[in-house]
């Protein structure tokens, strides 16, 4: 067994994750050598231009297009989900559609165009957390924008969205079909012709790439709207000068993240059951939110009855395991979860996420475990 003496253990990669070393190089190497603005007619221009296409190339490849779509970079998910929600509901008639355990980022898009002349329609998963393809189709009949999270966020639950576009395209041909796949993308297969959707949001630092990048994926021959108008960047989507570096990153990490998606993915599990196998060994109780064959492999979500979130979260951190918690109930120190709420967790049940990186060893999961069992003992004894 490791020694619990350990520098603090990261498990909140759901969250956001550290930029590898190779992310950092690439990025430092253009910041330092091509510094011109992507749109200027001259080599530093050109240079800036050229990393901008080869991130694009490598990003298009991750993301499984063979030709259909192209990329808009933006500052990261939460404005690709708005360009794409709003964007299209701007040039469209009817109701947006969402689930009711999306991201604040698409819910708070959509909350923002609802009005007289528009609904906002949210549509409820099942008691597996699931959404039932044909009920998000029924919804969406005569509506301008559905938008499905592949991954949620917090309890890593995996959407099946190719069905649901399918039976979206059957009802509602002419709907927007939007998804955030910020916690899907690397960590699970993710095929965007495969797919049959309209877009796809993926965010950089979910993949070990830099903050404040992402990108909207948008299938040729879609119209949006864009957000603000500007310079006519980005064939008029998305103004302003673009972001090499942050371009050059997204495009590496995204490369490496699919790159290594089969074998993380395989450590992931086992990281996840070496967690629950040492909890049951302990005779802690605990709830696992969603089964592994529905879940994302890199996210764990565990409901302790009994055990308080915030207190939970507090002395997990000072114990130097960081993590993210929730609870359906309001509490001291947090808001309620929409989606711990809608899933129907129980309101004395704490949930603590744990999430894994590329670089989680095994030896912090097997040292951050016993600390959770000791601190859930304790806790759950007041």
């Amino acid at each position: 067994m490791p020694s619990l003496e350990m520098q603090p253990i990261y498990l909140d990669n759901a969250a956001s994750t550290r930029v590898t070393d190779e992310v950092l190089a690439l990025m430092t190497e253009v910041m330092r050598t091509a510094w011109g603005n992507p749109s200027a007619q001259h080599p530093q221009g050109a240079a800036a231009r050229a990393h901008i296409e080869t991130a694009r190339v490598r990003l298009l490849a991750a993301l499984g297009d063979r030709g259909h779509g192209d990329i808009i970079w933006t500052s990261g998910c939460t404005e690709a989900d708005a360009l794409a929600v709003v964007g299209a509901a701007r040039v469209r008639s009817g109701a947006v559609v969402v689930s009711s355990i999306e991201h604040p980022a698409v819910t708070a898009a959509a909350k923002g165009l609802e009005g007289p002349a528009r609904a906002v329609v949210q549509v409820a998963p099942d008691r597996n957390s699931v959404l039932d393809p044909d009920a998000v189709a029924a919804a969406s009949v005569g509506a301008a924008v559905v938008a499905i999270v592949m991954v949620q966020n917090e309890i890593g639950v995996v959407q099946p969205v190719a069905a649901i576009a399918s039976a979206i395209r059957r009802l509602a041909p002419e709907c927007h079909i939007h998804v955030d796949a910020a916690q899907a993308f690397g960590k699970v297969a993710l095929d965007v012709d495969a797919l049959g959707v309209d877009s796809v949001a993926i965010a950089g630092h979910k993949l070990h790439g830099p903050k404040g990048t992402g990108a909207l994926w948008l299938r040729k021959g879609v119209v949006l709207e864009p957000l603000w108008v500007g310079g006519g960047q980005q064939r008029g989507l998305r103004g302003g000068t673009q972001d090499a570096p942050g371009a050059a990153g997204l495009g590496l990490a995204a490369e490496r993240a699919v790159a290594a998606l089969v074998t993380a993915r395989a450590r992931w599990l086992e990281l996840a059951q070496s967690v629950t196998a040492r909890l049951a060994e302990r005779d802690v109780r605990f709830l696992q939110l969603v089964p592994d064959q529905r879940r994302a492999p890199h996210i764990l979500a565990l409901g302790f009855p009994g055990v308080p979130a915030s207190a939970l979260r507090t002395v997990l951190s000072s114990r130097g395991v960081y993590v993210s918690t929730g609870s359906a109930c309001a509490d001291r120190d947090s808001k309620p979860s929409v989606v711990l709420e809608a899933i129907g967790l129980p309101a004395d049940t704490g949930m603590c996420r744990l999430s894994f990186g590329l670089d989680t060893t095994p030896d912090e999961v097997a040292a951050a475990t016993e600390i959770l069992v000791d601190v859930v003992g304790s806790l759950a004894a007041r």
